[in-house]
């Protein structure tokens, strides 16, 4: 049976850390990416697995960008760094369509009818 990775071995593989000297770093950042990802799924429970890779790419995202990667616009003479404004953006499909589909208690549905339909024959 293999080894099972860690979220934790994962990111470091993605990053090239061999050792041990960012875990600190690297376990708060999954925890606070953890934390907010909850958020947005409205939850307390384990972020479900089919989310996983959300918390991947985010905290790879988190983790790049205090060296100043992972941003989208930079100037050199005026030093104006700007980042994405959500670490989440490009998941929020995945996240509502999650929703959709996990949610106890769904939005009711409206449906509009012509008045003027009633008796047709089309």
């Amino acid at each position: 049976m293999a080894e099972e990775t860690t979220l934790l071995d994962d990111i470091k593989t993605a990053l090239s850390i061999s050792n041990n000297d960012r875990d600190k770093l690297l376990n708060l950042i999954i925890k606070r990416t953890t934390q907010r990802l909850k958020s947005k799924l409205h939850t307390t429970e384990d972020v479900p697995s089919s989310l996983e890779f959300i918390l991947f790419e985010v905290s790879i995202r988190r983790y790049n960008r205090m060296s100043n990667e992972g941003m989208t616009s930079y100037s050199q003479d005026g030093e104006s760094i700007t980042f994405s404004d959500d670490d989440f953006s490009g998941f929020e499909n995945d996240i509502t369509d999650y929703l959709k589909e996990h949610s106890e208690n769904p939005l009711p549905t409206i449906k509009f009818v012509d008045p003027y339909s009633f008796g047709r024959k089309y």
